[in-house]
């Protein structure tokens, strides 16, 4: 009955929006088990868990974007960036990193973009814990490396072309969608994200902004969530929270444009790694990038004090 309304929900709300799956109903038996369900806390606590709290800077977890799905798992909800089927899709192409990835590198190089962090050594019992915990998602799905990039099959459905669609769209932007943007914020995401993108601790993830002791709270300007299309992308399938779809594209794109034109970290590849006699070997023929919110607007055509209407963002 419960995937009859999903499919039901998902005719009314469209094609950004498919049934992904759900986590297997029973653990792996012995020590393999046990791994699966340490990387399962991990993926829920990443900021506070004893394993990786110190290889995170911020107030984000993995589960602020890979959402826990209706079996109560992190990682299988049903928009895009669910983690079912995931792991049958690596070893996978990365055009960021111009090499081709395990599923540890993916998952270990969240931490220095969307944690804001440092990247975990691969093999540590972290990395190879939220790996197995992944892995356990794709439970039975056949295996199909994907030459395109590294996504599950249920997400290289959705966002590729999302993120064409929504680059088109941005390339348009002007400063009354920046206005527009906050409007749809103010109504429609600001009762769980905060007025001030601060979140709701415990319960909805800070969006951008710096806590008391000037720590920010929030993904760099390296993360994919800091690229007006990417992000895009994933808000149109995911949110409002439980509602994903239900959002007109138009808003989509002004919200998540005034969303990240808000100040936030830079991102300097060099400066997120580990020395390299702890690192190891760091799968990436690409080993100097950096972003700030300014140079992400102008990858797409645009001025963020136009934008803005003002020179807040250095």
């Amino acid at each position: 009955m419960k995937n009859i309304l999903k499919v039901a929900t998902m005719s009314l709300l469209g094609a950004s929006y498919l049934f992904a799956g759900s986590a297997p109903t029973t653990y792996p038996s012995g020590e393999v088990g046990k791994i699966v369900k340490l990387g399962e806390d991990i993926v829920a606590n990443t900021d506070t868990h004893p394993l990786t709290k110190d290889l995170v800077e911020n107030k984000l977890q993995c589960k602020s974007c890979h959402l826990v799905g209706s079996d109560g798992k992190v990682g299988t909800a049903d928009g895009i960036s669910s983690w079912i089927g995931t792991a049958a899709a690596f070893p996978a192409w990365s055009k960021r990193e111009k090499t081709v990835q395990t599923l540890q590198d993916r998952s270990n190089n969240c931490f220095m973009r969307s944690m804001n962090g440092k990247r975990p050594i691969i093999d540590s019992e972290a990395s190879v814990a939220i790996a197995a915990y992944i892995t356990w998602l794709s439970t039975d799905m056949p295996i199909k490396m994907n030459e395109k990039g590294p996504w599950s099959a249920h997400n290289t459905k959705l966002y590729p072309k999302g993120v064409k669609h929504f680059k088109a769209i941005q390339k348009k932007a002007t400063h009354a969608n920046y206005v527009a943007g906050q409007e749809v914020y103010k109504t429609k995401c600001a009762s769980c994200h905060g007025v001030n993108g601060e979140g709701i601790v415990g319960a909805f993830p800070p969006l951008w902004g710096k806590d008391a002791s000037g720590k920010w709270l929030s993904y760099n300007t390296g993360a994919g969530m800091s690229k007006l299309d990417k992000a895009a992308a994933w808000v149109k399938s995911n949110m409002p929270l439980s509602q994903g779809g239900s959002l007109a594209d138009q808003e989509v794109a002004d919200v998540v444009l005034y969303m990240n034109a808000q100040p936030r970290a830079d991102f300097d590849l060099q400066k997120m790694l580990l020395p390299k006699e702890e690192m190891g070997y760091y799968n990436s023929k690409v080993l100097e990038e950096k972003h700030t919110v300014r140079s992400n607007f102008k990858s797409l055509g645009l001025d963020i004090d136009t934008i803005r209407g003002d020179n807040l963002i250095k």
